[in-house]
């Protein structure tokens, strides 16, 4: 998870012009959590089952596809457009062509005049394949949708990060571009409730539902403005103000979370991050507030674990709570959503979910998204969120 983070957060960053200073993996030690939520739907006709990663930090929806020259191994058979009836490449003069950052036209193996796309992401994953247009097919609670001739990219060659899943067959696209799912859509809104990381419940996902907050479980609907940015139009940047952690708000100033003119800087909010990422002062701020409020010792300062004593091994050990102070909203954590225990060598440590983004840029990961509904009103320019019973949605 922390391995997956920094990762991203080094692409993001240079995509923003905020110039890492570190971009170091994080070594991994013992089982990863899968921290992805999956979104299903459907592509074709007759429908072919698709699992892509809900990624609000990109906008193209891609699958992979047979034939598969250099694809990773997932749980669902690969997409055929041959076996679809309303499958077709877009030509490179297509508009939806024109929306990518790096695209070409084939030549005869790819389809003559046929858009070629090549998509990195933010862990430094890429797939590269065909542009097609084919018929979605969407199923859950609210109902039964079926959309023709949406584009969507036919990955023929995909790898990096995301290969290690071996669940997901590719990614769906959520940011504010063109060629993301909701725009696509042409919905005014969207929202998920993501469930516990640990558990097996799924998430619910609505598209163009009423903007109703739902099964909340405490409090009132909090809500704060988008941010656009020209230089990165794909982000959701948030304008983050302060963090407190228990009574001490951190002695950081509001630029350290503000979004320059040049697109350096600011604060999104990432589905397709796990960990929340903090510039490099911000998170030694934050380290040294926790630091000095428990009173156990440090294992390990990125990401910041305390050693658990084996009397306590089993008990949640109290730690201060975590605000984050938005432009008229306040994200009060719950503990699950910034604390994880894990096993080290035989030694228990309580460890904090958050990390340095090595940069200028904040991102808000899915880890302290779980257990909020949250919904990004596109039409009014808003985001919303409030504590919700997603696995009882």
């Amino acid at each position: 998870m922390a391995r997956r983070s920094k990762a991203r957060a080094a692409r993001l960053l240079s995509a923003s012009g905020s110039s890492p200073a570190s971009a170091t993996a994080v070594p991994g030690k013992g089982q990863a959590i899968d921290t992805e939520y999956l979104v299903s739907f459907a592509v074709g006709t007759p429908p072919q089952p698709v699992q892509a990663t809900l990624d609000t930090g990109s906008d193209l929806v891609w699958t992979q596809c047979q034939p598969c020259p250099s694809c990773y191994a997932q749980d669902l058979p690969y997409y055929d457009p041959n076996l679809s009836s309303t499958s077709a490449p877009l030509p490179c003069d297509a508009a939806a062509c024109q929306q990518l950052d790096l695209s070409s036209c084939g030549a005869r193996k790819w389809g003559n005049r046929t858009c070629v796309y090549t998509y990195s992401y933010g862990d430094r994953s890429v797939t590269t394949g065909r542009l097609d247009a084919d018929t979605f097919t969407f199923d859950g609670d609210a109902g039964h949708a079926v959309v023709p001739g949406l584009a969507f990219g036919c990955g023929y060659f995909n790898n990096g990060l995301f290969s290690s899943n071996a669940t997901g067959s590719g990614i769906a696209g959520f940011g504010r571009g063109a060629l993301s799912l909701p725009s696509q859509l042409r919905v005014d809104n969207f929202s998920y409730c993501f469930t516990n990381v640990t558990g097996s419940a799924p998430s619910p996902v609505l598209l163009g539902l009423p903007a109703n907050l739902y099964d909340s479980t405490s409090g009132a609907v909090q809500t704060t403005r988008l941010i656009q940015s020209p230089a990165n139009p794909t982000f959701y940047y948030l304008s983050l103000k302060s963090i407190t952690v228990g009574s001490a708000r951190l002695p950081a100033p509001e630029s350290a979370f503000a979004l320059r003119g040049n697109g350096s800087g600011g604060t999104i909010i990432d589905s397709g991050t796990s960990v929340t990422l903090l510039p490099p002062l911000v998170y030694g701020l934050l380290h040294d507030a926790f630091v000095s409020q428990v009173d156990l010792p440090v294992t390990n300062d990125e990401p910041l674990c305390f050693a658990v004593s084996s009397s306590s091994s089993g008990k949640k050990q109290q730690v201060p709570k975590l605000e984050l102070q938005f432009d008229g909203a306040t994200l009060d954590l719950p503990r699950e959503n910034y604390v994880f225990e894990m096993e080290d060598g035989g030694r228990s440590n309580m460890c904090i979910a958050i990390m340095s983004s090595g940069g200028g840029m904040t991102i808000i990961g899915n880890y302290q998204q779980q257990n909020l509904h949250v919904l990004y009103d596109l039409a009014g320019n808003n985001l919303s969120f409030v504590p919700a019973h997603c696995d009882r949605v």
